[in-house]
């Protein structure tokens, strides 16, 4: 039953944080004011509005849902915002595959924070995301305000935040081959991507290189034709290509193969027509089938993109050389027809079987190949 006793308290002390201008809501407090349609952060400099004017609100969603828009003035659309996490989470394995994979100007990692920017439906913007034990602070900038809900849920899928960790570890935590892999590191998430496209061209990026020749790959390709930022952050200064400025790009000075070159140029134009969409809600067997159909696309790339891009639980990269020594090392036969048919048993958490996989690589540099994923 609602108390209506404490909400009024909830609002009394709302408004005592508001009347004080305490910065130390920013952030897990927001207050709309009805007589400007604006919502600012309590600590805003601005006139006090009129209580009966203010409505509270515990996050800037809520308040852009409410019809608010975000005061230009104490911008408190990028105050700091508590993402939830189910437990456990490894937030720390999140961070150490994102840093291993970063494009120098496109994203980093300083300090435990990881930096990136973000095409928007409205405009650009950078995030930095700070993975704790139980939530994940973020700290959002962005062109248009009304791209906040957007780029929350896209930073949710790049962290795997909606996963059930439970049930993951549940079900692989007692198996006989990576069940020891599974308890020793509880919460081990499935990185996602904030952009589709954008992942999908660097998986084509990845093939047959290491993941830094990738990322020099990245770099390259986002400095000839990314999107510079009206505000750059730290290394952070340039927004990912989109895939239409590839499809129409001259690809002679990517430094690449002729048949990546091609594979690329395919891929962009397959994107930017709407041939291929990588919708995590949509139709996964047809964008399978689409991405398949594309030249220099193969099983690998395809099922790289269905992992991150198009978040199936139960994508697995069999002919991967990263799974293929992990398994090798755990004493199985780790070739793909192998590989595959010993992955049967871990359905319909393939996903997170080849992030166990992968990490048990991670301790003994000799073991691990030239290439583990892009």
């Amino acid at each position: 039953m609602w108390d209506l006793t404490k909400a009024m308290n909830d609002d009394e002390r709302s408004w005592q944080a508001i009347a004080a201008r305490d910065a130390g809501f920013d952030g897990r407090l927001y207050c709309g004011v009805t007589s400007t349609g604006i919502y600012c952060r309590p600590s805003c400099a601005a006139r006090m509005p009129k209580r009966e004017n203010v409505r509270f609100y515990d996050s800037a969603v809520a308040a852009l849902a409410a019809g608010f828009r975000a005061c230009k003035r104490c911008r408190p659309d990028a105050a700091p915002q508590r993402l939830s996490t189910r437990a456990p989470f490894a937030g720390d394995a999140l961070l150490a595959f994102l840093a291993r994979r970063a494009i120098p100007g496109v994203e980093e990692v300083v300090d435990g924070v990881y930096r990136r920017s973000l095409r928007l439906p409205r405009g650009l913007g950078t995030v930095e995301l700070a993975p704790a034990d139980d939530h994940v602070e973020v700290r959002l900038r962005l062109d248009d305000p009304r791209d906040l809900p957007a780029a929350l849920q896209r930073c949710r899928a790049l962290l795997d935040l909606d996963s059930d960790p439970e049930a993951v570890d549940d079900a692989l935590g007692g198996d006989a081959l990576l069940g020891a892999l599974v308890r020793g590191r509880p919460g081990r998430r499935v990185p996602g991507t904030v952009d589709g496209d954008e992942l999908a061209v660097r998986a084509v990026l990845g093939q047959q290189v290491s993941l830094a020749g990738a990322a020099t790959l990245g770099a390259r390709l986002t400095a000839a034709h990314g999107e510079p930022l009206a505000q750059p952050l730290g290394g952070v200064t340039h927004a990912f290509p989109p895939a239409a400025a590839l499809a129409e790009a001259d690809p002679s000075a990517w430094g690449l193969p002729h048949s990546r070159r091609r594979a690329l140029k395919h891929l962009a134009a397959a994107l930017a027509g709407g041939d291929v969409a990588l919708d995590p809600d949509g139709d996964h067997d047809a964008a399978r089938r689409r991405l398949a159909a594309l030249p220099g696309i193969g099983p690998w790339t395809v099922e790289y993109v269905a992992m991150r891009a198009l978040r199936d639980p139960d994508a697995f990269l069999a002919g991967d050389l990263g799974v293929r020594h992990a398994l090798e090392r755990l004493g199985e036969d780790g070739r793909p027809l192998a590989a595959e048919r010993l992955a049967e048993r871990w359905r319909p958490f393939r996903a997170a079987a080849v992030q166990h996989l992968w990490a048990s690589l991670a301790g003994s540099p000799s073991a691990v190949p030239a290439r583990l994923a892009g």
